[in-house]
């Protein structure tokens, strides 16, 4: 019995530092924390820093008994392991009460202090969703949190080349004041990678406010930039042509309908930018804002313009129309184009022909998402001119709207045309359609 087990005894304790990482890798911390009993070469292993470089973090608002430990295993994991973290992101999840919030800013005070001292290789964080306009945040944890956060991206400032801080909502004052603390050791910053998309409250003029100027300028290598329509003006152009136009890739930029989207900005502003930043690519995301005037003072000729969506998000209203932006708008952008996502409850028009006639117009276009009312045949149209060679789409998902309960007949023919393209689908498409009932 002995000499059966000996062999299996001597291929685990011969196994390979790497290798024997890799299991670990692969397990969450309480099955790591028991295997690391077995022996002392497994407990080395439990403390290499390559198993602790990546980390999420979750706080869960719903109470229960199996949560209970959550803040202070964080803070015990932070003490124990922080000092190898270089990718660090946390989640607050369906935040329900004051007495949580105030926890979780107990809490993370606790863990950013104490990473702000043992961590020098940290260079992305992630909290997103804070929603600190949110009444569970009375003002005084609300300032606190704030203030601790400032106080860990000042002494992070040198390091971070990554911050994700999407859906924070907070004032223009605040919000300032935290992306200030990332120049605040050398008056400028040299982050690359920055997410303010709702950042900001609802319904701010951001861009309109010195301040916030004045906070972007201190920005000198930025590679791309996640953030709100209702923060850009002529000035902040100006500013990313003369501070990272050698460095600048990337700009997404998300318009709601509920944020200020009717400042003027000059063609020749975007012009000069993208002439100072020939790798420039941008991608606006658009919900809600749907009529074409609106569109039209956005999206100007002189953007290079990679990827637009427009969501509607359910909502129908007759006072917009989607054929003139699909004729006049979009197509200006057909040399540069590449994704294009539609998501329209248009009842009210049909868009086949309009919608076909601009992929084909869009040389680079590859990636399309529908939904929309559309007829089936126009998924026919579609993969027949993608087969001879009229367009390049490698990504096709749509999703048809239908006014009736009964879709078998257009499920039979939607079959029917995938099993004519099945050739190229299977080859040469990343292809998903269905009939979708909207009644």
């Amino acid at each position: 019995m002995e000499d059966d087990s000996l062999p299996d005894q001597c291929s685990w304790a011969h196994l390979p530092d790497v290798c024997l990482r890799h299991v670990f890798h692969w397990l969450d911390d309480r099955d790591r924390s028991q295997a690391a009993l077995v022996c002392k070469k497994w407990s080395c292993a439990m403390h290499s820093g390559s198993l602790w470089r990546c980390r999420t973090i979750t706080f869960y608002g719903q109470p229960s008994r199996a949560r209970t430990l959550e803040f202070q295993s964080a803070l015990w994991y932070t003490k124990k392991f922080g000092k190898y973290l270089k990718h660090l992101e946390i989640k607050l999840s369906n935040p329900y009460s004051a007495p949580f919030i105030k926890k979780f800013q107990v809490t993370m005070r606790g863990l950013l202090l104490h990473l702000g001292k043992c961590n020098s290789h940290l260079v992305s964080l992630s909290i997103k969703y804070l929603e600190l306009d949110c009444l569970i945040w009375k003002n005084v944890v609300r300032a606190q949190f704030i203030k601790n956060l400032a106080s860990f991206l000042k002494r992070m400032s040198n390091q971070l080349d990554y911050l994700n801080l999407k859906g924070a909502r907070i004032t223009l004052e605040e919000g300032c004041e935290l992306l200030n603390s990332l120049s605040s050791l050398r008056n400028r910053s040299f982050i690359s990678e920055i997410n303010i998309e709702d950042f900001f409250s609802l319904h701010l003029s951001v861009y309109s406010s010195a301040l916030f100027h004045q906070t972007m300028s201190k920005f000198h290598r930025l590679t791309t930039l996640t953030f709100n329509y209702n923060c850009i003006s002529d000035e902040l152009l100006d500013i990313l042509r003369e501070h990272s136009s050698h460095s600048l890739s990337t700009l997404n930029i998300k318009c709601h309908i509920h944020d200020p989207h009717g400042q003027v900005v000059s063609g020749m502003s975007w012009a000069n930018l993208a002439k100072r930043a020939p790798k420039l690519n941008v991608n606006f995301f658009f919900e809600r804002v749907m009529k074409h005037d609106h569109l039209a003072r956005i999206l100007l000729v002189e953007i290079p313009v990679r990827s637009i969506s427009l969501r509607s998000c359910y909502f129908s209203d007759p006072d917009w129309t989607m054929r003139p932006t699909l004729t006049n708008l979009l197509p200006a952008y057909w040399h540069g184009l590449q994704k294009l996502t539609l998501e329209l409850n248009n009842d009210h028009e049909l868009l086949d022909n309009e919608l076909l006639q601009l992929i084909l117009s869009c040389k680079k276009l590859l990636f399309l998402k529908v939904w929309a009312f559309l007829s089936v045949s126009f998924m026919e149209r579609l993969l027949q001119n993608r087969a001879e060679r009229k367009c390049i789409l490698t990504t096709i998902k749509v999703r048809i709207y239908t006014a009736q309960d009964d879709s078998t007949e257009e499920e039979r023919l939607l079959a029917d045309i995938y099993r004519k393209f099945k050739y190229l689908i299977d080859s040469e498409i990343n292809y998903f359609v269905i009939t979708y009932p909207m009644v």
